[in-house]
């Protein structure tokens, strides 16, 4: 099949490196990962053609990155990674970034540029994602761990919907920072805020891309779009 047929996902899992060159051109390879590479630049109206040349630059390469290919672990070892790499990191992310938001507010709210607001939408966001994380952990990983990740299709529906959500709140962040862009004059604590934000946006759009393009794949296909 050709590269520009393949899902996101598909192609996410298959070459290294291509979650980057998604990123680079915003194209949604977690939460849109059974969009096929032709389809989404089409809605993004964007020219295929250079994004098919990079992804074939990767795709010659032994070694296009550093990256360990989660694809081939095993299910077992892949929620652990999970819960090692992502929900615990999450758990400690959020907390501080909403502590540095208020400290943002409070210090600057009299600035045009200032993010009003953005604490209580990571408030709202820690709340939404432990609630998911919860679910995972309390029903699918184990289903998994028993070996009956086939019966757990209803529950990897509802999971992949709550990802799309958390994409969306992301996207509402990004658009209430100027695109994480801290402002001329922001102080130390605004510059941290959002350099935090930022290393969180990578790590819940991984977070999702390992568990909607690898994990759940293995369990409840998604269809290509």
């Amino acid at each position: 099949m050709e590269i520009i047929d393949q899902s996101l996902g598909q192609l996410a899992r298959r070459i290294a490196g291509a979650t980057r060159v998604f990123d680079a051109h915003r194209l949604d390879f977690c939460c849109g990962g059974n969009h096929s590479l032709r389809s989404a630049t089409a809605k993004a109206g964007l020219d295929p053609a250079p994004i098919v040349a990079e992804l074939r630059v990767l795709e010659g390469r032994a070694t296009a990155s550093g990256e360990f290919d989660w694809s081939g672990a095993g299910s077992q070892e892949l929620v652990d990674h999970l819960l090692v790499r992502y929900h615990a990191v999450h758990r400690e992310q959020l907390p501080e970034l909403i502590r540095l938001a208020r400290r943002v507010e409070q210090v600057h709210g009299e600035r045009a540029d200032c993010p009003h607001g953005l604490a209580d939408r990571l408030a709202a966001m820690a709340q939404e994602l432990e609630s998911h994380m919860r679910k995972e952990e309390d029903v699918l990983f184990p289903m998994i761990a028993q070996g009956l990740g086939t019966q757990a299709s209803a529950s990897i529906t509802v999971l992949r919907g709550e990802h799309d959500m958390h994409g969306v709140a992301l996207r509402r962040i990004e658009e209430l920072t100027d695109g994480i862009t801290p402002p001329r004059g922001a102080c130390t604590t605004w510059r941290a805020l959002y350099a935090g934000l930022r290393t969180l946006r990578q790590d819940l759009m991984a977070h999702i891309h390992t568990e909607n393009n690898i994990l759940f794949e293995r369990f409840a296909p998604a269809a290509v779009v």
